[in-house]
């Protein structure tokens, strides 16, 4: 397990990385970082730029058995920081508030660890993953070419979890988190003189519409699971007395526990959006962004989080329901067999994305002893 002096400089590093966040796809400076403070270690091979700023560090054993891969994600949130900390962000309007400097710290202890103790089999993978909040990373990176040099048999994430029991280990066989995606969707009618809309057609009762409709798809008796849809921006028009609109702005947010229930979700939307649109003579345009799967974790890989919390006297707790936020950690699940799993950063703690949340230096041993024990049970 990590050593007091280790502990020491991880959470200096995870401060530094704190008062110099980068956004999603912005993250040069942030892969700099990491590479310097690991710079001490020896893995047999390092692979930069990886799905963008992606880094991975491969410790080889030169024997055969699997391949694990362990993730931190990367990048920060366009949020202006309220803490009155010493290490706060020096980034106006941009700030680690969802702790991704805390799983870098987590990782990067993982590392230093590993590089004491190597294989006797397989391959450890080390892998910092850029443009998490955005959904657009892990697809990149699985997209690369370099990407074949690492294609694991067993991934591992975890994420740190406000409002719930610190230094608590939370897991859930199946979908650990949402899938969900942005819908974009732009209508066009024909202006005219707000005083003869008549000769013009608004889509003015088509928007209102639409919008009922759309909330009333999760009621439909299709979906086998937990389905929300979220009308998260609405415009019509322009600010102009004397002109009945010709166009029109919607925008939802979808989610579903199931991949499956995704699919239907954006069936149900695009069947509403085209009988509403020609009821009321309305050309309309679609699009889906921000793509992020479900999370859906493998039911050996959750017993291996388990037992590693169980050996470490670390206490668990099993989630009843998945949560609705999403992770785009779900597109490891879709080809590996992975688990995500979560550790309470206490009850009190401010929540994910709140602009006075930092990540609690706390929970940093319980995480890297989970993933420690992890690593040996796969490679050692």
């Amino acid at each position: 397990m990590p050593d007091s002096e280790l502990l020491i400089k991880l959470q200096n590093f995870r401060k530094d990385l704190h008062k110099y966040p980068e956004l999603s796809g912005h993250e040069k400076e942030t892969q700099k970082r990491i590479i310097d403070f690991l710079k001490v270690l020896n893995p047999d091979k390092i692979i930069k730029n990886i799905g963008g700023y992606g880094l991975a560090y491969i410790f080889d054993s030169g024997n055969s058995g699997p391949d694990v891969l362990f993730r931190a994600d990367m990048d920060a949130l366009p949020i202006n920081e309220t803490n009155n900390i010493e290490h706060k962000s020096q980034k106006p309007g941009v700030a680690h508030l969802c702790g991704h400097d805390g799983h870098i710290a987590v990782i990067s202890g993982l590392t230093h660890l590993i590089d004491k103790k190597r294989p006797n089999k397989g391959r450890a993978i080390i892998l910092f993953q850029p443009e998490e909040e955005n959904g657009q990373g892990a697809a990149k990176i699985i997209k690369d070419k370099k990407f074949t040099q690492i294609n694991p048999d067993y991934a591992f994430a975890f994420h740190n979890l406000p409002g719930y029991e610190k230094n608590t280990v939370f897991i859930k066989n199946g979908a650990f988190s949402s899938a969900s995606t942005g819908v974009i969707i732009k209508l066009k009618g024909l202006s005219s003189h707000a005083a003869y809309p008549e000769n013009g057609n608004s889509p003015d009762i088509c928007l209102a519409e639409l919008i009922l409709e759309f909330n009333n798809i999760k009621n439909q008796d299709i979906f086998k699971d937990f389905v929300l849809l979220t009308v998260i921006h609405a415009k019509l028009g322009e600010i102009a007395f004397g002109t009945s609109p010709g166009e029109a702005d919607i925008m939802l947010t979808i989610r579903s526990y199931l991949n499956d229930d995704m699919d239907k979700l954006k069936k149900a939307v695009n069947s509403v959006l085209e009988t509403v649109c020609k009821k009321h003579k309305i050309k309309y345009n679609i699009d889906y962004t921000e793509y992020f799967p479900a999370s859906t974790n493998d039911d050996y890989c959750v017993s291996l989080v388990r037992d590693a919390a169980e050996k470490s006297n670390i206490p668990i707790l099993a989630l009843e329901h998945a949560f609705r936020w999403s992770e785009d950690f779900g597109h490891f699940t879709i080809n590996n067999k992975s688990a995500i799993f979560g550790i309470g950063s206490g009850k009190e703690h401010p929540q994910l994305h709140n602009e006075n949340f930092d990540f609690p230096d706390e929970i940093t041993e319980t995480a890297i002893t989970v993933f420690f024990e992890i690593y040996k049970k796969t490679l050692i």
